[in-house]
């Protein structure tokens, strides 16, 4: 599992004008199964998604084709984690330590 925190680069207006390009391609993503949550940050200036992927590999490859990266006004920060404990609902991603 991931936290994949990005921040942005650039002003609001700047973020605001790829905005419409980077919620088609969190959908995309959603209906694939890799994303299981995402929002803003508060205060505004990036946010966060939690998303499952079979390696970070993958996951760098995701973050790259995101329209903010691309229009260079965000940056991503990732965090790989192993998911020991969930709610019942993502209990399907749960991991064991081994």
């Amino acid at each position: 599992m991931f936290v994949l925190e990005l921040s942005y680069t650039a002003p609001l207006d700047a973020v605001d004008a790829v905005l419409p390009d980077h919620a088609v391609w969190l959908d995309g993503l959603y209906e694939q199964g890799v994303f299981l949550a995402s929002g803003r940050k508060e205060p505004r200036d990036g946010g966060v998604i939690l998303a499952v992927a079979g390696d970070r590999a993958l996951i760098e490859e995701i973050t790259a084709g995101d329209p903010f990266v691309r229009a260079g006004v965000c940056e991503y920060r990732v965090t790989e984690f192993i998911a020991t404990k969930t709610a019942p609902a993502l209990e399907r991603y749960r991991e064991t330590l081994g």
